[in-house]
């Protein structure tokens, strides 16, 4: 078993999983990552962790895959023989399309990651953290309560349900030792964006920032690590917004 606590970040390779793997594992986490495609960066991820004399493990897992997700902690109990922490970032943003216009299978689709994948994941983390207690944080988005009107209200709407998720599971597990709160990020500048088609889209929604900037991916990452440290012992189902006041 390993003898420092163990967190799995989904959706690893990039952004702000790679940032928060980064970190976690400064902060002396032994981190198991994971990717759904991005091989290379996400064993580049491993690679920057381990040089810095930590340890970490990248695994590719679909989220929107059940068997997937069930084989990942398999992966994480037969390697650390343990888990601490569960950053349930793994999650796609697609191009924009009106509710009256929206695309059945691709609504599917982000359900599946979003939502199902968020959810089957946190449920394989409490079933370990049960036995020791644990923190899980998902991560959300300002979206949920400003709705996404103008193409993304099927983003929003998923994590909408993340908010929920949150909560709920959060008083639920609450008597076993088991943390659970939500980072809802705002506008980040990550490579995320780029699959919207819409060139500079960061930098344009910045302009409702009234910080005036978009946020970067190591600044959602402290309040992650931050989150699942000892720390933040007493706060169980709290939303915490990384949004430049947005």
């Amino acid at each position: 078993m390993s003898e420092r606590k163990v967190v799995v970040v989904t959706g690893g390779s990039r952004g702000i999983g790679a940032a928060t793997a980064r970190l976690a594992a400064r902060e002396g986490w032994s981190v198991c990552l994971t990717y759904r495609s991005a091989q290379g960066e996400a064993e580049g991820v491993v690679a920057d962790v381990q040089a810095a004399g930590g340890e970490a493990l990248a695994v590719r897992a679909d989220t929107a895959q059940e068997s997937d997700i069930v084989a990942l902690f398999s992966t994480v109990d037969e390697r650390f023989g343990r888990i601490d922490g569960l950053v349930n970032n793994a999650g796609i943003l697609d191009r924009p399309m009106n509710v009256d216009a929206i695309d059945g299978a691709a609504l599917t689709h982000m359900l599946a990651v979003n939502i199902g994948g968020c959810f089957l994941c946190l449920r394989e983390a409490a079933r370990r953290m049960k036995a020791r207690g644990g923190s899980i944080v998902n991560i959300g988005s300002r979206l949920s309560e400003l709705g996404g009107a103008g193409g993304f209200v099927h983003y929003a709407t998923t994590k909408g349900a993340i908010d929920s998720l949150t909560v709920g599971a959060a008083r639920e597990l609450a008597a076993e030792g088991v943390r659970v709160n939500c980072v809802s990020p705002g506008v980040i500048e990550t490579d995320i964006h780029e699959t919207t088609g819409i060139a500079g889209r960061a930098k344009t929604l910045s302009t409702q920032v009234p910080m005036n900037r978009p946020g970067t991916a190591e600044e959602v990452a402290e309040a992650v690590v931050w989150l699942l440290s000892d720390q933040a012992s007493y706060i169980t189902g709290a939303k915490l917004n990384v949004s430049g006041g947005r």
